[in-house]
């Protein structure tokens, strides 16, 4: 939220986001599951990072992707699965830190039995505006609804988040 006032920055600020009080999407194949967004810049005075959680179902992934202008730093807090970044593959599990830099082409998958959650903190924000451009609004507590493909102009919305492609092959 940007501001003329030159005292806002002095003044103490705090949030505190409960499970079910974020903006949350469902999202389209192959991730399914949803994505929570916690703090953005339309509900905090910073603009340097947005932040949430995602929750993976059981044999779903987040595509191969990369960024060209943030960084992506992710928390296993629940359930297992493995990463690839470039060549190198990982296994995840509760209590695994990741970061994936710019331009570190990178995927999740979900290997296990039970939802891979994670916490999740992109900066400089906008990761929340590439979950709303793809992602359909959830209740929580709502039944999953079926499988949904991502929009047809996806490729738009990746170049306007700056996303590096996946590699072809």
């Amino acid at each position: 939220m940007p501001t003329s006032d030159p005292e806002r920055a002095t003044r103490p600020w705090w949030a505190v986001i409960g499970p079910d009080e974020g903006e949350s999407l469902w999202q389209p194949l192959p991730s399914r599951g949803y994505v929570t967004v916690n703090l953005d810049p339309t509900n905090m005075p910073y603009d340097g990072f947005s932040s949430g959680i995602q929750v993976l179902p059981p044999g779903c992934s987040v595509r191969e992707h990369g960024h060209r202008q943030n960084h992506e730093l992710v928390f296993i807090y629940e359930g297992t699965g493995r990463c690839e970044i470039e060549d190198d593959e990982y296994e995840l599990a509760p209590g695994t830190t990741v970061l994936f830099g710019r331009y570190a082409r990178h995927l999740l998958e979900n290997t296990g039995d039970v939802d891979m959650k994670l916490f999740w903190v992109f900066t400089p924000a906008r990761l929340e505006d590439w979950f709303r451009a793809i992602g359909r609004p959830r209740t929580p507590g709502e039944p999953m609804p079926e499988a949904f493909p991502r929009p047809d102009n996806v490729e738009q919305y990746m170049e306007e988040q700056r996303f590096v492609p996946p590699r072809k092959g």
